[in-house]
């Protein structure tokens, strides 16, 4: 027994939970069921592959570079409380939990392959990290409520795949209003907060503008290349948080600030300062790898899926990671994720000051990681159906929710708690918290009532594709027609020639930068980009 142990972790470990591993698996079995040569699965396997690594790079180097601010916004606001990080909790969860989270994992997606094939809801989950954290997630709660094993793998696993497939369903319409087309849905446990921030710039945003067509003078046309954009606002933000924590906590403590693994503190002020100019421009160049990523991916991933819809799942579409998203609205992720930041710091503050007195709920300090993932991301959903002021109350209110839910969560982690850190996307939160609660009315009753809010999640879905998606429902198109076009969703605002004119391109021509439709050849890159 002890083998189908190691060969589920393994299997759970370094291939399911490696999501470039997975799309590289993926994608070579789309291109062989297309018929392709060895030569084109082989090295379209591979690209894909380049291209989650490409996105992971990216993120590390976002983590990297983002880890010093937040050091210095707790520093300088002496706030204290729960960081909220995936990767940290996970790792503390799995010495106690590791076999039951591999074959949970497992379950939950054999259960997803399975709905995916005989329900309306043709998706199929490719985010391999985010299957872990969630198989962690219910883990955890289910085993904390005193459910035996059996228990938590069997019903974890159903619970697992419902999500795995209901989530990208919900979410989708809006998904479709960004991208123009059916060809992708969104893969990652931030999706209420999309969903919110979609909804929210239907409410708020009717007349406004995208945010790629922001008007500038002449004179600072540069800002037009998101990437300049980028690193310029990064830098701003770096200088002004540096500068404070400098006046706060004195120049001993502040020139440690950048100093990486032990290594040298800076020798002076001008050092200093030159150090946090230097982490905004990081930040900028780990934006543009994560870009160039998602171009890559999409380019090789589209067109094998084609052969997976035709072959295993009928009508089959990849869910993918958060930054897939980016690139059509690039403006829109960095006005995300100050919008959200900015939500995180407000409800901090609501709960030091009413829900920590009135319900117990802990600090919820805002990780700037998450903030940045899924904060760019309402940013850009907010942009496609509200353009500004979509954009910026959308992920304002995903900052709100990527607060409170992790609080709610705590409640229902037993010992896991008491911890320095928790979940962090809106996902893990709402549906955490309704699931350890159900779970601790037994073991009987709480099978029941957490395959039964299991149910209801998977009906809603069902119910969302058929009667929503299907139909063809465009959340933005009153908004269209208010502005006076057809795709008011913004261009891709990257110093191509569509920037710089100003044009308002919608999202399906945004796309078409990105990656080709199944089966077409693909564009040359637009001018200035590496395609």
């Amino acid at each position: 027994m002890d083998w189908l142990v190691s060969v589920a972790k393994f299997l759970v470990n370094e291939i399911l939970s490696q999501p470039a591993y997975l799309i590289g698996l993926i994608t070579a079995a789309g291109l062989i069921a297309l018929r392709k040569s060895a030569g084109q699965v082989l090295g379209g396997a591979i690209k894909a592959t380049l291209g989650f690594l490409l996105i992971g790079a990216g993120a590390g180097l976002v983590v990297a570079a983002l880890a010093p601010l937040g050091e210095m916004i707790q520093g300088s606001t002496g706030a204290h409380g729960v960081i909220p990080t995936n990767e940290a909790i996970v790792g503390i969860a799995q010495a106690e939990y590791g076999s039951r989270v591999a074959w949970l994992m497992i379950l939950g997606f054999a259960v997803s392959l399975v709905l995916a094939r005989f329900t309306p809801l043709r998706y199929v989950f490719l985010t391999g990290h985010h299957m872990l954290f969630m198989a962690t997630l219910l883990t955890m709660v289910l085993a904390t409520a005193g459910q035996r094993s059996w228990v938590v793998v069997v019903v974890g696993g159903v619970l697992l795949g419902i999500m795995l497939v209901a989530m990208p369903a919900f979410a989708h319409p809006w998904t479709k209003r960004v991208t123009g087309n059916n060809t992708v849905a969104i893969g990652h446990f931030g999706t209420a907060g999309y969903v919110v921030a979609g909804a929210t710039g239907q409410v708020v945003g009717r007349r406004s503008r995208s945010t790629e067509d922001m008007k500038l003078p002449e004179g600072l046309r540069f800002l037009r290349d998101s990437m300049v954009a980028t690193a310029l606002s990064m830098v701003l933000i770096y200088l002004i948080m540096s500068l404070v924590f400098l006046a706060k906590v004195g120049k001993k403590s502040a020139f440690k600030a950048f100093a990486v693994d032990g290594g040298p503190a800076a020798p002076d002020v001008g050092a200093y300062v030159m150090q946090s100019v230097m982490q905004g421009l990081q930040f900028g160049i780990a934006v543009a790898v994560i870009l160039f990523g998602v171009r890559t991916i999409l380019g090789e991933l589209v067109p094998a899926f084609q052969g997976i819809a035709n072959r295993v799942v009928p009508g089959a579409v990849p869910s993918l990671d958060a930054p897939i998203v980016f690139p059509y609205a690039q403006n829109a992720v960095l006005i995300g994720f100050i919008s959200s930041f900015v939500g995180g710091l407000i409800s901090l503050g609501l709960l030091a000051w009413i829900f920590d007195p009135a319900f117990g709920l802990a600090l919820v300090l805002p990780g700037l990681v998450p903030h940045f993932f899924t904060g760019g991301a309402a940013g850009v959903y907010g942009n496609a159906t509200g353009g500004r002021r979509g954009a910026v109350v959308g992920a304002f209110l995903n900052g709100v929710l990527i607060t409170f839910l992790p609080a709610l969560l705590l409640k229902v982690l037993g010992a896991f708690g008491k911890e320095n850190t928790t979940f962090g996307d809106a996902d893990f939160g709402w549906f955490g918290s309704l699931v350890g609660n159900a779970a601790k009315a037994g073991t009987v009753g709480g099978a029941i009532l957490m395959l039964v809010i299991g149910a209801v999640v998977l009906a809603g879905a069902i119910v969302m594709q058929k009667r929503v998606v299907e139909t063809g429902w465009d959340p933005g198109a009153r908004r269209d027609a208010l502005l006076g076009h057809a795709a008011a969703a913004g261009t891709e605002g990257d110093g191509g020639a569509d920037a710089e004119a100003g044009s308002g391109a919608g999202p399906a021509a945004t796309y078409a930068k990105i990656a080709p439709p199944p089966g077409a050849p693909k564009p040359p890159p637009p001018p200035g980009q590496d395609g």
